[in-house]
């Protein structure tokens, strides 16, 4: 079990985290603000799912009984998830396996994810990271009228995470020999998302599949970052105009701060 802090909760503090707010609306968003932000986000996860729904109905409880509003939830699985090469896999909704961008090391995790002394924050927030969820509803009944090959070049790799060029999982692509995108369409997901696969972007991901019935699925995209600006909304922007934006709407999720390990985050809040 984890959690997050809203900026909310920050309202009149004075050592909030630098970055922290409320997340906007994107181009191409649909917020419903009943699915959207909070004070506080907390995550359970686990192999035993009826553990897992024990586990949410005791933290339903310590919320009621402290007189906190549950504000929304959603439930997630990772379809196929294991672990290959040190990253954590899973097949979404749309057919691929995700999380081959993620690093295969824990220094480089805590290089991608973790706030530094430097970067001008709260000495209790140091060791601490920025956390982006999206919940994102997949169009599957449009997407599956496509071709695997159609839905291959969208993506930018195949369904197994083989790059189109050839180059193995394990490697890194030269997009850069490709210029015109013959073999790796321009507007493909992971193009744009890191068009220099020699400077991953600067976050991990860790997302779930959901599917809530009458042909709502997708996914719970969440990621975590050192900062914001550099990691999410860096990759956000660069995906503007891509080819799979009429497949995905983004409808709820929020920003949040995961605190590191201790206490010190609630003298921050003041209260």
């Amino acid at each position: 079990m984890g959690f997050g802090l809203g900026a909310s909760l920050f309202e009149g503090a004075g050592a909030r985290p630098r970055q922290l707010k409320v997340m906007p609306s994107f181009p191409g968003d649909l917020l419903d603000l009943a699915q959207s932000h909070g004070d506080l986000l907390v995550r359970v996860a686990g192999e035993d799912a009826a553990e897992v729904r024990k586990t949410v109905e005791g933290v339903k409880g310590v919320a009621k009984r402290s007189g906190w509003r549950i504000r929304w939830g959603i439930d997630g699985f990772r379809a196929d998830n294991r672990v290959e090469g040190g990253r954590g896999l899973a097949r979404n909704p749309f057919h691929f396996t995700e999380g081959f961008g993620n690093p295969e090391s824990e220094r480089e995790v805590a290089d991608r994810a973790l706030v530094r002394a430097d970067q001008g924050e709260p000495e209790w927030a140091v060791g601490g990271s920025y956390q982006v969820l999206r919940v994102i509803r997949f169009a599957t009944e449009l997407w599956d009228k496509d071709s695997v090959h159609e839905q291959e070049r969208i993506m930018g790799r195949r369904r197994n995470g083989k790059w189109l060029d050839g180059t193995p999982v394990g490697e890194e692509p030269n997009f850069a020999a490709d210029p015109k995108g013959r073999r790796t369409p321009l507007d493909s997901h992971v193009r744009l998302a890191a068009p220099d696969r020699r400077d991953p972007p600067a976050l991990v991901r860790r997302s779930y599949s959901y599917d809530r019935g009458d042909g709502d699925t997708g996914i719970v995209f969440s990621c975590f970052q050192r900062d914001l600006g550099k990691g999410f909304e860096a990759v956000h922007k660069r995906l503007e105009g891509e080819a799979l934006a009429k497949y995905v709407l983004t409808t709820g999720g929020g920003y949040f701060f995961v605190p590191p390990p201790g206490d010190a985050w609630i003298d921050a809040l003041g209260y």
